[in-house]
């Protein structure tokens, strides 16, 4: 029976926080304890100040809500146009890079799309011309020759400026490289 007890006495000694351990958690509950009476307080002055504002609040509301407005109107607008700001530098930034053949992020999207809008020029010159011819191209005035002549002529100054387009950013591109 002593070996039990004894056994029983060196289990519980042996479980006992040690002294560090139990000044870490008196501190901690110190602590927690001063900040929770202080937040108690804050709430407290909080309730207090707010109940005697009440008043002053409703006297001076036709002044402090219109005012309200117009600070948070002010404020939005300078937000907005300093965003439209820094998007318009870092858009001309892009065009600056672009131009200047220094490939920024997405132009090769860019170039793709371009490429594709030519041949899409192409093939719809190419298919007004077609029909330009299968009207027998009759000039006549309201008829629908002279609609495909306008589609025709239309589609001949789209491509003139898709190739100019494509022609002057390949001769930049041999200025620079």
């Amino acid at each position: 029976m002593a070996d039990q007890s004894k056994t029983a006495t060196q289990k519980l000694s042996e479980s006992a926080p040690s002294s560090r351990q139990t000044v870490k958690f008196l501190t901690a509950a110190t602590i927690g304890a001063v900040l929770l009476v202080l937040s108690g307080l804050t709430l407290t002055g909080t309730v207090v100040s707010l109940v005697i504002a009440t008043p002053v609040l409703v006297l001076f509301s036709p002044i402090l809500v219109p005012a309200g407005i117009v600070i948070f109107l002010a404020t939005t607008g300078f937000l907005f146009s300093g965003g439209f700001g820094v998007a318009a530098l870092s858009a001309l930034s892009w065009i600056y890079n672009y131009v200047a053949g220094k490939n920024p992020p997405g132009s090769e999207k860019l170039d793709y799309a371009r490429m594709r809008l030519a041949n899409k020029a192409r093939e719809v010159k190419e298919r007004a011309k077609d029909y330009g011819q299968a009207l027998g191209g009759s000039k006549t005035e309201g008829g629908e020759g002279n609609l495909a002549a306008g589609i025709l002529q239309g589609c001949s100054q789209l491509m003139g400026t898709v190739e100019n387009c494509a022609y002057l950013q390949d001769q930049n591109n041999k200025r620079i490289g």
